[in-house]
């Protein structure tokens, strides 16, 4: 018996780096979950709270909130851990440096060992998932990191610096419906909700009729 757990191998690990507690979800959400139900370890690194999406209520409340609408959206889409690194939203620059996050996010990858690594668009046009996908790919090129990055989109209206990069398809039609279910659980984000749904569905549509499927989505090869 000891043998036989000594011989199996480790689950495959796909890391998703993000601005905030739900792009991973109106992002890559269906393949999140794909991959979980196919046995994948899914762990989300989150660089904020999010905590200035509500200033009228004190920090201590809105992120109780926040982190406990990522969990609510984790058990749906099957996300092992989702891990808070606390940068200040319009601060991340600063703060990647004066807060270590360049080693916390080092030892993330080292301890895990993704095959795959998600993050935003540089085509987006939010400064802290910009300022997101810099850091990520100036530390994947550093440590010389030999699995694969991506890049989702949240809010790109056009691919410009990434259009011409290689893709990848995933085929979400059987887990789509989590994806939408988790978006609902972030209640506090009912802007965003009601800005973003529309382009969640439209997007999945118009990428699954390229890849010959129902619902899917699509990723840019950044690495």
């Amino acid at each position: 018996m000891a043998k036989n757990k000594a011989s199996r191998k480790p689950k495959e690990c796909i890391l998703v780096l993000c601005a905030h507690s739900d792009d991973q979800v109106f992002g890559p959400g269906g393949t999140l979950a794909k991959y979980a139900d196919e046995g994948k370890q899914i762990i989300i690194v989150v660089f904020s709270y999010g905590e200035r999406s509500h200033p009228w209520l004190k920090r201590k409340v809105t992120v109780k909130m926040r982190v406990n609408e990522s969990r609510e959206a984790a058990k749906i889409i099957g996300i092992e851990k989702t891990i808070f690194l606390g940068l200040q939203e319009g601060r991340f620059t600063e703060d990647i440096y004066e807060k270590d996050i360049h080693d916390k996010v080092f030892r993330l990858i080292n301890q895990y060992k993704p095959s795959k690594i998600f993050t935003h668009s540089s085509d987006d046009p939010m400064p802290d998932h910009t300022a997101t996908n810099k850091f990520v790919l100036e530390l994947c090129n550093e440590i010389d990191f030999k699995g694969e990055v991506y890049s989702f989109d949240v809010w790109t209206p056009v691919k410009i610096t990434e259009r011409n990069l290689p893709k990848l398809y995933i085929d979400v039609s059987k887990t789509f419906h989590k994806k939408i279910k988790a978006l609902r659980c972030f209640e506090s984000q009912w802007m965003s909700l009601v800005s973003l749904l529309w382009s969640v569905y439209w997007r999945a549509i118009i990428n699954g009729f390229k890849a010959r499927a129902r619902f899917a989505e699509v990723f840019h090869r950044i690495r």
